[in-house]
């Protein structure tokens, strides 16, 4: 992902956003948050902001900012491995429907939701790279195409990484699959 000044972002481990003032180098930047006040981050500490129908609840989201590594949902402990692709390699699938992913999302917004999807998301992503899986399903659904573009985002300037719709006959249009590659 590059980002580019003018640009909107999410604090990953904190709550808030901000915009990109200026880009101070490879995966640094100035930027402004939305009180006002000017912090250096680093590409690790920040996400895009794609859409621009929803908005952050500060409230609501206060539960979702733990390390990645330690989530909590039920899904994330519970990595579906889906079968064996054509090669004879391990398939991992995740279903970010909400519903899934938390007891209850009951007054969070928009942004809170999708903020907790990528946040499983990536979490998702890191314990399959540590796994050596080189095949993903991602479930987002079909609804506004909000999470699907976030998705397709999330995985678009990730060096060996492939994404397409997955097989419409076990999915429908609600799934993204992603190959990795791994260096050997």
């Amino acid at each position: 992902m590059n980002f580019t000044v003018g640009q909107k972002i999410t604090f990953l481990h904190e709550q808030g956003e901000g915009t990109i003032l200026e880009v101070l180098g490879v995966g640094k930047f100035r930027i402004e948050d939305d009180h006002g006040f000017e912090r250096i981050c680093l590409k690790s500490e920040i996400a895009p902001v794609f859409g621009t129908d929803y908005k952050i609840n500060e409230a609501a989201i206060a539960g979702l900012n733990e390390d990645e590594t330690f989530s909590t949902s039920r899904k994330a402990q519970q990595t579906k491995h889906v079968g064996t692709g054509r090669a004879g390699f391990e398939i991992w699938e995740i279903d970010l429907h909400i519903e899934s992913l938390t007891e209850s999302h009951t007054g969070w917004t928009n942004t809170d939701i999708v903020r907790k999807q990528l946040m499983e998301l990536r979490s998702f992503v890191n314990r399959a790279r540590a796994k050596r899986i080189r095949k993903l399903i991602v479930i987002h659904g079909v609804g506004t195409g909000v999470l699907k573009e976030e998705v397709r985002e999330f995985f678009r300037d990730q060096e060996g990484v492939e994404c397409y719709d997955a097989s419409y006959q076990e999915y429908g249009k609600g799934a993204t699959a992603v190959e990795i590659r791994y260096n050997i």
